[in-house]
């Protein structure tokens, strides 16, 4: 199939930009610039071959769950940290959005933290949003099965105010789908 050569392609190319990023000595970037491609090739490999729609596990998922959370969510409570990321969880399960966390989470303009560069904001060490991600993982999910969540302050999306709201937790809505 033609993705496995795109696959091939993107990790020759984020490898050349990694070896070009070390010999230009800025080696955080070229880091940076291998784990963002590698988290899209994942998903790509994911959404390429799998029909379950089971919650991946593993350090890597946590660890891109808790950016997600600390760009949409670090200053919310901490129940309201583990809604962000059961929605991501129960957009993984939904026929609706892909079925990787990664897919989910790299899914064109689903989130602003991606486009706008609070995903890769480093992560504070008394930040509870690893935990606030495990726990989702784990099965925690303070919304009742919700696919959409929105600051009403931030939004001005007349489709997102017309979903039925299941609850409201700091400045966030949580919505079901259509």
């Amino acid at each position: 199939m033609k993705l496995k050569n795109y696959t091939k392609h993107i990790f020759f190319i984020s490898f050349f930009l990694f070896l070009l990023a070390i010999s230009l000595n800025v080696e955080d970037f070229g880091k940076k610039i291998l784990k963002t491609l590698s988290y899209n090739v994942f998903a790509l490999k994911s959404d390429e071959s799998s029909t379950k729609t089971n919650v991946p596990v593993g350090d890597d998922m946590v660890d891109l769950l808790a950016r997600l959370v600390n760009g949409e969510a670090r200053g919310e409570p901490y129940e309201g940290q583990v809604a962000v990321a059961a929605v991501i969880l129960n957009r993984v399960k939904s026929p609706k959005f892909p079925n990787t966390i990664a897919a989910v989470i790299y899914q064109k303009s689903q989130f602003s933290c991606v486009t706008d560069g609070q995903f890769d904001v480093p992560i504070d060490e008394n930040s509870t949003v690893y935990k606030a991600a495990e726990e989702a993982m784990n099965g925690a999910d303070p919304t009742n099965g919700a696919l959409y969540f929105y600051n009403p302050a931030k939004t001005s999306s007349k489709w997102l105010y017309s979903l039925p709201t299941v609850r409201t937790i700091g400045k966030h809505v949580f919505a079901l789908g259509e």
